[in-house]
């Protein structure tokens, strides 16, 4: 794997052909196989045999990036935000780069590095929906909170209720730190009462839920089901992800309720992705972890990046760009449900910038799609135990392009049928 002989989503040999082929009993291939797995490298699926993760925690040979797709097919399968539609960022650094030259600003040494204490007062203002005695710190993005908060409160061999289908990253990050994930069904208002139930009668001692703009299914937790999780996950730790942040066009409902908790808000989504920066809040106790943790490592998130996401968060311009850029997104994928909805394709989607599809046959939906001049992303990726489905991803998506997608998506999760009219 790390030369590049077997690729993200290869199949590895059955265990009782590659103890032929190295003459070794059977016992010691499952043992090594097992040891992958434990490490996050592979993943075993019934009938499918064993393959190689999607993502894995060791540095492959290849070069970590996309194989390039044919001419002329339109990709809507990254899940990034459109570059279109990030905030410019030269006035903002500009403007950091003379206070610094004004001495305005001293730049941090080892001796006081960490959070700024006006970004922290400033990141307080903007979450008034948290308690009012959490704690705030910072981190190196979303994934990186909670690769700090997963090792901040469990031990590898603990449970952990992730959501089904939920975010490719975080279950590859699960399954590196030697966690079992435990499905958590979801809906159009997040997590289902029924599917929390499930996830802590089978031993799962944290869950991790995304409040707004889920990925993949744009689930956004609604008051009345935060009200319904709270008394749930009162005894466990509950880690709150809300990546979407300010682009976000439903109010956010914490789901936290108990001793333990955490809340992350990323700049990756309105800002952009190579702002790493985002907004750790929890217990006092959890959060002193994180930060007691980072300064035995990385030290602390540069300075500069802090003063730059300060500076966008204070700047009126800035507050009007993300504003339309969430109208926009709003509006490019409201325009896709519409047409899919109108050629009797079920869609979820109600905020961000993924349109979740189930289908009968995902290898059949992607390669139908892919002729038609569109890529996708297979949904084996997020999910766990629910069905078959593709994740389109609507951040470049014109209004304008909606229909001609939902013919070709109407095909693909109808194979063997004419795809159904539009209803006009």
């Amino acid at each position: 794997m790390r030369g590049g002989g077997l690729a993200p989503g290869d199949a590895l040999p059955s265990v009782r052909s590659l103890a032929t082929e190295l003459s070794v009993s059977p016992a010691t291939v499952a043992a090594a196989y097992q040891r992958l797995r434990d490490r996050g490298i592979v993943v075993t699926a019934g009938r499918n045999g064993t393959r190689v993760r999607p993502v894995t925690p060791i540095a492959t040979g290849r070069a970590r990036r996309a194989v390039p797709l044919p001419a002329g097919v339109r990709d809507l399968s990254d899940g990034e935000p459109d570059p279109a539609l990030l905030p410019g960022l030269a006035p903002v650094l500009h403007a950091v780069a003379a206070e610094l030259a004004a001495g305005e600003a001293a730049p941090l040494r080892y001796a006081d590095g960490g959070p700024l204490p006006e970004l922290l007062t400033h990141a307080r203002t903007r979450l008034p929906e948290l308690p009012g005695d959490a704690a705030y710190s910072l981190v190196s993005g979303a994934l990186d909170g909670l690769d700090r908060l997963l090792e901040a409160r469990l031990r590898p061999g603990d449970r952990v209720a992730v959501e089904d289908p939920g975010w490719a990253a975080l279950l590859d990050l699960v399954a590196a730190r030697g966690l079992v994930p435990v499905s958590m069904p979801v809906d159009d208002e997040g997590p289902t009462e029924q599917g929390v139930r499930a996830a802590l009668a089978a031993g799962a001692r944290a869950a991790i839920v995304t409040v707004r703009a889920q990925n993949p299914t744009g689930a956004s937790v609604s008051a009345a089901r935060a009200a319904a999780l709270r008394p749930l996950l009162r005894d466990v730790f509950v880690i709150q992800d809300d990546h979407a942040g300010e682009l976000a066009a439903v109010p956010l409902h914490p789901v936290a309720a108990g001793p333990a908790w955490a809340f992350l808000r990323s700049a990756s989504k309105p800002y952009g992705p190579d702002l790493r920066c985002a907004v750790l809040a929890g217990d006092a106790e959890t959060v002193s972890r994180v930060e007691g943790r980072l300064r035995l490592g990385a030290g602390w998130v540069s300075g500069l990046l802090q003063r730059t996401l300060l500076g966008l968060w204070t700047s009126p311009a800035v507050a009007a760009e993300i504003a339309a850029a969430g109208r926009a997104y709003d509006e490019r994928r409201g325009a896709l449900l519409a047409a899919l909805h109108a050629r009797g394709v079920a869609a979820t989607g109600r905020t961000g910038i993924n349109v979740w599809v189930p289908v009968p046959d995902e290898t059949g939906a992607v390669a139908s799609l892919r002729d038609a001049g569109y890529a996708v992303t297979p949904g084996h990726v997020f999910r766990t135990a629910t069905g078959p489905a593709v994740r389109v991803t609507i951040a470049t998506l014109l209004p304008h392009e909606a229909e001609p997608l939902a013919d070709a998506v109407a095909a693909a999760a109808h194979p063997h049928s004419a795809a159904r009219p539009a209803l006009r």
